[in-house]
């Protein structure tokens, strides 16, 4: 038996450097009590203790000390500038939720709109934005789909896998390229690391509910000397709720790590690899016009990429090749060719990026380059016929359409790090081959002020650019129609913040305005018409408060555990005089959103978590009569969802119970798509 080298803390500190040198590796706690500690986490790090007794509960504590993917440089979330909301894989555990999308609904700054049950197509947004304004990351790699953000929300991860969610809010192109437009959704999923040769564990799990809906999932991890191996796959079904949203999903996700490895003053501190896989199959009843109640839509994503952390010295290197492949089969008429569209995505992209510490602060220096390719047939410029591509398991059709561009994006960022002051500030120059192939110049700076342990006070502007989508460009159908003549889109982004943490009370408020141009929206010119992609100038400006009472924390017997309420406010001003009918994204956005939640323990190890969301949408949809246009726009009204989880917890299995909207109040996040009433989901999870 070959034990792995460990490090020993003998005490904790609340700097923000504290946990930079453990990163990776494994931590033994040494001096914490076992009577109020098990479990700590710290970026993915799991530290374990022995408890005396097997039928002892674990418990966990969430450092503050995380590393969070607010820059180019490994900072703390205590020590980061930019707004980084974390929801943690305990956050993801208490709630009644099936996806990844069902959580973010809990964001109080984020807005998930979506057309069918499970996560089946959601558009996700920040701060007003649009679902295209949001780059999508996994574990750091841009999974977004170039073709549209419809698709981006395609993940191929279970809530099982994820260690955290980080929200990323405001432009932070400097950091993250053009699709950071007005901020980023990072999924980190968990690296659990054994301490013995051949250590494996995992569980399964099944449920089942309304709707006749059901599922399944597996996930195992093997860790053997310096080598870790993690395998997850599921399956859900359903008839959906609602006329013509039935759905069938599957998803399949492989992680690996081996480190460390070292050679003299060359060290790889880590090699990573991913690769997922999902495949979803879906009634898309009213999904794009109420017009046509019969649609069809089928979605498959590929996705792989490796990553190596390289020390050179004092210089930290990563480098991060990664492929994306999308297809997409929609139907305007279930089993007629009629608006029927293929699609094929591929991006190719790599991301390099190395940063060393001195007496001055942090640098860093980077680039990504990423290819984005689609095969269509609808979107892009016609092909010759010799290059036509048969589209597979459809004989006689083929993809004759083809478009191609090349982003190149280089990284220039500085971090000051003081005791009670932080400050990033950088640039990016960006090139895309899709407009006029030339450099752009997005600066940006973050700074932040910490004038004790408790309390943070956080500043930013930065610039930052979005190209249009192919859909934006070419997309052409009986109710649509794109403009290939489109602007990249462009904003400058203030974001001031004030923090406060107490083991009892962490609260926070933030103010944000965005200046945009060149923003892209498809909008209707008069009742009668289709809708155009097209440019106009925009201005976001809102705030939002949080506030969670953990009395648990302080006293550790506590009935409640943890009480949040939350609440968000937004306001848009047009500064062009085109007069528009209706607008579709772009202006639908949340006015007021109010989210509350109270988690508490009912008896033994039966707990409850209650979840509430009121929001108010502003914008109207046209209302349809018998499948026809009334020509009448109608405003959205607001709604409340109340939701509850009932879990049971044991050392080898959990129950739960997770009862979604409880009052069965019928709602629309999209026009004339109407949204299920009471949906009822049992589980069980038996670990290994």
């Amino acid at each position: 038996m070959k034990l792995r080298e460990s490090l020993r803390f003998k005490r904790f500190t609340r700097k923000g450097y504290g946990l930079f040198s453990v990163l990776g590796r494994e931590v033994l706690i040494g001096t914490l009590s076992i009577a109020t500690l098990s479990h700590a986490k710290a970026d993915g790090i799991s530290v374990e203790t022995e408890l005396a007794g097997e039928t002892t509960q674990r418990s966990e504590l969430n450092l503050d000390e995380v590393v969070v993917t607010g820059t180019r440089t490994p900072l703390t979330q205590g020590e980061a500038a930019k707004i980084v909301s974390v929801i943690t894989r305990d956050d993801i555990h208490r709630a009644a939720a099936e996806t990844i999308n069902d959580v973010l609904k809990l964001a109080t700054g984020v807005d998930v709109r979506q057309r069918g049950g499970f996560g089946i197509q959601t558009d996700i947004s920040i701060g007003g934005g649009t679902f295209d304004q949001i780059a999508i990351l996994l574990n750091g790699v841009n999974i977004s789909n170039p073709q549209t953000g419809h698709l981006s929300a395609d993940f191929p991860v279970s809530l099982d896998d994820i260690e955290r969610i980080e929200v990323i809010e405001g432009a932070a192109s400097r950091v993250y390229g053009a699709q950071a437009f007005n901020g980023a959704i990072n999924i980190v999923t968990t690296t659990e690391t054994g301490t013995q040769d051949g250590k494996y564990n995992g569980s399964v799990a099944i449920k089942g509910g309304s709707f006749g809906t059901f599922g399944g999932s597996a996930r195992g991890r093997l860790a053997t000397g310096n080598l870790t191996n993690t395998l997850s796959v599921g399956y859900d079904q359903s008839d959906g709720g609602t006329e013509n949203s039935y759905f069938r999903k599957s998803q399949g996700f492989y992680q690996g790590r081996y480190a460390p490895l070292s050679q003299n003053n060359i060290r790889l501190s880590s090699l990573s690899w991913q690769f997922g896989v999902s495949t979803k199959r879906y009634g898309a009843n009213t999904f794009y016009s109420a017009a046509y109640p019969n649609q069809y839509e089928s979605n498959a994503r590929l996705f792989a990429s490796i990553k190596g952390d390289i020390r050179l010295g004092a210089f930290h290197l990563q480098v991060t090749p990664y492929w994306n492949r999308n297809f997409d089969h929609f139907q305007l008429i279930y089993g007629s060719s009629i608006g029927e569209n293929f699609h094929r995505t591929d991006v190719l992209g790599t991301s390099a990026n190395i940063y060393t510490e001195w007496k001055l602060g942090r640098t860093s220096v980077g680039m990504e380059i990423r290819k984005e390719r689609i095969y269509s047939t609808n979107l892009g410029t016609p092909l010759d016929e010799a290059d036509y591509i048969e589209v597979g398991r459809h004989d006689g059709i083929f993809y004759k359409k083809r478009c191609e561009r090349t982003d190149a994006s280089f990284f220039l960022e500085h971090n000051i790090l003081l005791k009670n002051f932080t400050a990033s500030f950088g640039v990016v120059a960006n090139k895309n081959t899709g407009y006029n192939n030339s450099y752009r110049l997005y600066p940006g700076i973050d700074v932040c002020y910490r004038p004790s342990g408790s309390w943070k006070m956080t500043a930013s502007w930065n610039m930052a650019f979005r190209m249009p989508t192919f859909t934006d460009l070419f997309y052409k159908s009986p109710t649509q129609e794109g403009n290939v003549g489109l602007n990249p889109e462009k904003t400058q982004s203030l974001r001031l913040g004030i923090h406060y943490q107490h083991s009892l009370l962490a609260a926070n408020a933030s103010f944000f305005y965005d200046w945009g141009t060149d923003m892209i929206d498809w909008v209707m010119y008069s009742a009668d018409d289709i809708y155009h992609s097209a440019n106009f100038s925009l201005d976001n400006r809102g705030f939002q408060v949080n506030a969670d009472l953990l009395p648990r924390e302080v006293w550790h017997n506590a009935y409640i555990s943890r009480i949040h309420v939350g609440y968000a406010y937004i306001d848009q001003s047009r500064k062009d005089n085109v007069e528009i009918y209706k607008s579709n994204y772009a202006m639908e956005y949340l006015r007021h959103k109010f989210v509350a939640g109270i988690d508490h323990k009912i008896v033994s190890n039966l707990t409850a978590s209650w979840s509430f969301r009121w929001q108010q949408r502003m914008g109207s949809y046209i209302l349809y009569n018998n499948h026809k246009s009334t020509g009448e726009a109608h405003p959205y009204h607001p709604y409340g969802l109340l939701d509850l989880k009932l879990l049971w917890t044991a050392k080898r299995y959990e129950l739960s119970l997770s009862m979604n909207n409880l009052t069965s109040y019928r709602y629309y996040d999209l026009g004339n798509v109407e949204q299920p009433g009471f949906w009822l989901m049992a589980g069980s999870k038996f670990k290994f």
